[in-house]
This record gives C-alpha cells, sequence and structure tokens, in this order.
C-alpha cells in the first residue's frame, strides 16, 4: 500500500508533486480533482475525482477525508486550491501541517521558506503522519516511467459552503504557473486597456503568460488570476519581464527563482533592480511598444 497521497487540482499539476513525491522515495498515489493525472509519473494508483470544478473546501476536505486516512503523508501543491483545503484537512485527520515547502532532508525534516521567502527554516516533525504543501517551482521534471492502476471516485458537495458562481479569464494564453515566459506589470499602467495592450501584447508576441503586482490586481488593472507574489502565485518561468513594478517583498517573493529577470522602471534606485540580470531604465509606456514592434 503507497504511504503517500499527492492530490492535485488539475492534470497541470501533477508534474511538481510526482517530483516531489519521487525525491522523497516512498510508494505514493495520485488523486486528481479535476481531470486526469498522467499514467506515467510514477504513481502506483491514479485516482480520479471526475469534478468540472473543484469543490469548495468544506465539501471536498468531507469527501476526502476517509481516503486520506490511509496514507501517512498527505501532499498538494501550496497554491490557491491547496492554501484553502490543506490545512482544514489537516485539523480534521489531527495532524501537523508543513507549509511552502522547497526542499526535502529526510523522510521527517524539510527546508521551508517563511518571512516571504527571506528566511528558510529547517523544520522536523515528530510524528510518522503528516500533510505537505510543496512550491511548485522548486520540484519540477520528474521521471516518466510506469503505468498507473486507475480507479474513479465521486465527490459528495455537502459542504456549508457554496460556491454561486465561477469568473475565467479566457485570454488563450499558457497557465501563469507554466508558463516558460512571464510579463508582468505594476500600477503605472493605470488602466485594464493599457494593460492588455502593453503586457498582454508582449505577452502574446512572446508566446508568454500575463501576471501582475497585488497592487494592479487591487486597482482593477489586471484579473485577479494575474497576480504574482506571497499572496497570489508563485512562478519561475525561464523570462520574467517586471514593467513598472518597484519590487516589494510581496512581489518578489513570488518570482525571484525565475531564470532570466528583465526590469523595466523609470527609478534607477527600484528594489526590483537588485534581483534583476537586465534592467532598463525606461517609461513603459515607450519600452513596450518598442519590444513588440521590433518582436
Amino acid at each position: 500500500m503507497s504511504q503517500v497521497l499527492l492530490i492535485a487540482h488539475s492534470d497541470t499539476d501533477c508534474e511538481s508533486l510526482a517530483a516531489f513525491a519521487q525525491g522523497y522515495g516512498k510508494p505514493y498515489d495520485l488523486l486528481c480533482v479535476c481531470g486526469e493525472a498522467p499514467p506515467d509519473l510514477g504513481a502506483q494508483k491514479r485516482i480520479s475525482a471526475n469534478c468540472k470544478e473543484a469543490p469548495p473546501a468544506d465539501s471536498l476536505c468531507s469527501s476526502l477525508l476517509e481516503i486520506a486516512k490511509n496514507y501517512a503523508v498527505i501532499v498538494t501543491n501550496a497554491d490557491m486550491f491547496g492554501k484553502d483545503f490543506m490545512p482544514r484537512l489537516s485539523a480534521l485527520l489531527d495532524r501537523t501541517m508543513v507549509g511552502d515547502v522547497l526542499s526535502i532532508v529526510d523522510s521527517q525534516t524539510f527546508i521551508r521558506a517563511m518571512y516571504a521567502g527571506n528566511i528558510l527554516s529547517k523544520v522536523s516533525i515528530d510524528s510518522q503522519s503528516f500533510c505537505v504543501t510543496i512550491r511548485s517551482t522548486a520540484f519540477s521534471s520528474p521521471k516518466r516511467h510506469g503505468d498507473s492502476l486507475t480507479e474513479t471516485i465521486s465527490l459528495e458537495i455537502t459542504g456549508a459552503t457554496k460556491r454561486i458562481s465561477v469568473s475565467n479569464s479566457e485570454a488563450g494564453r499558457p497557465d501563469l504557473t507554466q508558463a516558460r515566459v512571464v510579463v508582468s506589470g505594476g500600477r503605472p499602467l493605470k488602466d485594464s486597456e493599457n494593460f492588455e495592450k502593453l503586457i498582454g501584447g508582449l505577452a502574446d508576441k512572446l508566446g508568454g503568460a500575463t501576471g501582475a503586482t497585488r497592487a494592479a490586481v487591487d486597482s482593477g488593472i489586471a484579473p485577479n488570476d494575474t497576480q504574482v507574489g506571497q499572496t497570489g502565485k508563485i512562478v519561475a518561468p525561464e523570462l520574467y519581464i517586471a514593467a513598472g513594478i518597484s519590487g516589494s517583498t510581496q512581489h518578489i517573493a513570488g518570482m525571484k527563482d525565475s531564470k532570466v529577470i528583465v526590469a523595466i522602471n523609470t527609478d534607477p534606485d527600484a528594489p526590483i533592480f537588485e534581483i534583476a540580470d537586465f534592467g532598463l531604465v525606461q517609461d513603459l509606456f515607450i519600452a513596450i511598444p518598442e519590444l513588440i514592434e521590433k518582436l
């Protein structure tokens, strides 16, 4: 019997979880709430819930509780989905939870980020049974092998919380957390029209996704699902372009692991330049149209 249960929101979340499990070195099963997990990620069993959308956290945890009790270690990604349900599931199981794990020391010891990634902490768990959320960008490229057994389950929507509507962005761009290129903008863009024209236009030229700061999202300039940062999405693309972003601690926590960082800002002393590989001191309203034209 597998000792580890991986819980993925959708098929795009499965690879990072499998990479963690392979590094952890214990047999694992992979449960996918929406969609189907790939059959060749080394899981002994892949479990599909076949949900069109993830149930609210209370319903999801109630449905998964009896399944989760059969596993010593429960793992999910430290994204909005995982942060929503895993603390509740951990409490229902009466288990310790370790959040935002970056690496594995041994079977009960992990390195996790604290204070927006400014401190790395080594955490040891005094129990064989616990819950973990992992930073997906820290675990990638699992070995593809095997052909997992398949099981289908049905989740009952019985919680007190009801989802009354869902709003999806249909821009036709790659998923923000999976994109090789991310172009992000900040509050200087002023409105959503400029965001889509400049940030969206450059992202489309590069085949990438759009991102934004919390300030831009809170101001209505960018959609909520584009927020990059400690309270948004954690990304680590091959190329990250930050336009009109000063570089708050909250935002940097979400993108500092990007392979190449390019910063465009009118302030030469902006903190973003301290972590940027390439910096351009220029008005984004001048720089980005020129980049789009030359591309």
